[in-house]
């Protein structure tokens, strides 16, 4: 694949990402025909990976509100996905100082985005226990 994810840290973000979507009910990880690792549900994507020069970039499907909150944040890692970002997607290098419970949050979002909406309850009633 063209995309592979190959650096360490890309690798780490991987691994990381694999084990938030381990608890999500029928997330299902692939490569798609760019090379990315995209996480879905029911076919609908809601975290999608790949690696370029810049490094390894996630992007995470979410409400346009929290696009523009993290866009506007002082500083913020985030930048709008290229091709979807008008879709409410944002995306952020992964690093060592990458804020991987809120990256989980957006993971979440975006399964709770894509997911039916039973299954987006599912994981909904978990985050309120």
């Amino acid at each position: 694949m063209e995309h592979e994810i190959l650096s360490a840290v890309g690798l780490e973000a991987v691994t990381r990402i694999r084990e938030i979507c381990a608890g999500l009910p029928e997330a299902e990880e692939k490569i798609d025909g760019f090379g990315h690792t995209v996480f879905h549900v029911r076919n609908k994507s809601f975290v999608m990976m790949g690696e370029r020069q810049r490094g390894c970039s996630i992007a995470f499907k979410t409400s346009p509100a929290t696009q523009e909150i993290l866009l506007q944040q002082p500083d913020a890692p985030y930048f709008k996905t290229p091709y979807i970002g008008q879709h409410g997607w944002v995306s952020l290098i992964a690093a060592e100082t990458t804020n991987w419970a809120e990256a989980a949050s957006l993971v979440r979002e975006g399964y709770c985005r894509a997911a039916p909406k039973r299954l987006a309850h599912l994981v909904l009633e978990r985050m309120r226990r």
